[in-house]
Parts: structure tokens; C-alpha cells; sequence
């Protein structure tokens, strides 16, 4: 087998990992964008692990989950994430870096592995991404998460000058 060279294809390969449906996984379910465009930036709403129409992992990290399982929650949120950026641009090789990542995460009150958790998604983003995929990050424990999500991740994106 053909170790994947591109970050599309490394997208693509991960993504089928997780049985996730890079064409199909990026419904809006409200009344905003899920990306804006300014200039050289992306601006990427808060994503929550949604695959197949269905929240993955529902419930609070620390309680209903454990720290695997949130972190699984994680990758799903960066996968949906990057797949919105390859929908916007065309192709993961647009982006010139990542310039923050935030991660919220359900937990209970004495939970305080949230680093870790959102370590799921900082993976994603740098094995497909590379270098690029370095950010800045900030992680914050919450009460509730939209649906009963344990996780939600956002994201702003700065491109290279050739996918302006």
C-alpha cells in the first residue's frame, strides 16, 4: 500500500478511518456560517462531533466518558473541521498555518485532564497538516455543549498568498 503523501490524502485516509463522510458531514444547523473568509483568514464555527447526522460520544468527559473517549470526540470535531477548509478552498496544501485551535470540553467539575483531551484534535491537525498544522490553542471546560456534545472546536485558518 502507498503511504499518502499530500494532506488531502492524508485527510481522505484518516477520515475513512473514522468512517466519516467528508462530502456529507457539514450541514449548518442554525442560522450562521460555518466558515467565513477574510482576506488571507478562515474563521471556522465552533464544529461539535457529528457524524451520520448523529453527535458522537454524547455526554459529560469524566461521567458518561472517559478520557479516550473524548479525545475520539475530538478528532471527529478537527476532521469536520479540515473537510469545511478543503470545501472552502479546494485543498489542505491552501493553508499556510493554523493559527488557533479552541477546544471546549463538557466535563465534570473535578475533571482536569483538558489538555489532554484536546489533544485528539491537535493530532488531526498536525498529521494531516504538518508543520502547518501547529497552532495556538486554548481549552476551556464547560457546563454544556450544543446536543449533548462532550466537545466543540473552533478554528482560525491563515492561507497561502497563491489561494487567495
Amino acid at each position: 500500500m502507498i503511504k499518502p503523501t499530500t494532506r488531502d490524502e492524508r485527510f481522505i485516509e484518516l477520515a475513512k478511518e473514522l468512517g466519516f463522510d467528508i462530502y456529507d458531514e457539514n450541514a449548518v444547523g442554525g442560522h450562521y456560517a460555518p466558515l467565513i473568509r477574510n482576506d488571507d483568514e478562515l474563521y471556522v464555527s465552533g464544529l461539535v462531533p457529528r457524524m451520520n447526522g448523529k453527535i458522537q460520544y454524547p455526554g459529560r468527559v469524566g461521567l458518561e466518558l472517559n478520557l479516550a473517549d473524548a479525545q475520539a470526540a475530538a478528532s471527529i470535531s478537527a476532521i469536520r473541521a479540515l473537510g469545511l477548509i478543503m470545501g472552502a478552498v479546494g485543498s489542505l496544501d491552501s493553508i499556510k498555518s493554523l493559527l488557533r485551535v479552541t477546544v471546549f470540553v463538557k466535563s465534570t467539575f473535578d475533571f482536569v485532564d483538558l489538555s489532554e483531551v484536546a489533544n485528539g484534535a491537535s493530532d488531526v491537525f498536525t498529521h494531516v497538516l504538518g508543520d502547518a498544522g501547529k497552532h495556538t490553542r486554548t481549552t476551556v471546560g464547560v457546563y454544556q455543549l450544543p446536543k449533548n456534545a462532550p466537545i466543540e472546536v473552533d478554528v482560525i485558518a491563515a492561507l497561502h498568498p497563491s489561494a487567495l
